[in-house]
């Protein structure tokens, strides 16, 4: 096993496209210990499933940034995000975003006044065709059955090709070791290392034990998560009842987050 990655590290120092080969080479010299950073979330008895999960995020009943902190806190904390000064250095798996910059598509010198200054929450967009997970040399970035990107952190060797690939920003590179900044670690969520790259998963290792993401339940019903393939969930009646966008829909992505308007 050694052997192969050394292999790999070898051939990707020479054909980075330009790229440093130090993050690569940096991500292999961490302590063992992230070899133990597999996420558990093999489906339990109690486990909620789907063929493809999406989530519909009802912006009316936001009115401010401070609406959208219990989500924001409720995922970080139990996913172990540390608390950086350094905005460089800043991991994001759900943050708040202007609509300018979070639908630079969308926007125009006429834009309604609520929207314009209206903060949205935006997250990984679990693509239906990912980009990320085509770039990743590693699989480190794959999709579930059930349509979650999600990561093996153990096989990143952080190259940051999915950050290249990804258009949504949704991805963060730890640049330092983010352990001593985790004010409180959940010990059921395993902590990441310098080197490795992170995002949002839709809280697949809550999904496997019933519950649903962190976001939703701290929403207090401004977020709702279901089967978009399920004609009966209530994702897919919200989607037949209202109006909805989703980000930079031109790329061919298929988001599976929508956002009422």
């Amino acid at each position: 096993m050694e052997n192969s990655r050394r292999n790999f590290l070898k051939i990707a120092g020479i054909s980075a496209l330009g790229l440093s080969a130090t993050p690569v080479l940096d991500a292999f010299a961490l302590d063992i210990s992230m070899l133990d950073m597999k996420i558990n979330a093999a489906p339990g008895k109690d486990a909620i499933t789907a063929k493809r999960w999406g989530m519909v995020i009802d912006t009316r009943k936001f009115e401010s940034e401070e609406d959208l902190k219990p989500m924001i806190e409720a995922c970080h904390k139990i996913h172990n995000v540390p608390v950086l000064e350094n905005k460089r250095h800043e991991i994001k798996w759900i943050w708040e975003e202007e609509f300018k910059h979070a639908f630079p598509d969308l926007e125009h010198e006429y834009v309604n006044e609520r929207i314009e200054h209206l903060p949205f929450l935006v997250l990984c967009n679990q693509c239906k065709d990912a980009p990320c997970v085509r770039a990743c040399p590693t699989k480190a970035t794959f999709k579930q059955a059930d349509g979650i990107v999600a990561m093996d952190f153990h096989r990143c060797i952080g190259c940051r090709f999915c950050m290249a690939a990804c258009p949504y920003g949704s991805r963060s590179f730890n640049f330092r070791d983010p352990r001593p900044f985790v004010k409180e670690i959940n010990k059921k969520f395993p902590t990441r290392a310098r080197g490795v790259v992170e995002k949002c998963n839709f809280c697949a290792e809550r999904l496997a034990v019933g519950l649903q993401p962190a976001c939703v339940e701290a929403s207090k019903g401004a977020l709702v998560f279901g089967d978009l393939d399920n004609p009966e969930s209530e994702v897919r009646k919200l989607l037949k009842t209202n109006y909805t966008i989703r980000r930079k829909v031109a790329l061919g992505t298929e988001p599976s987050v929508y956002y009422i308007v």
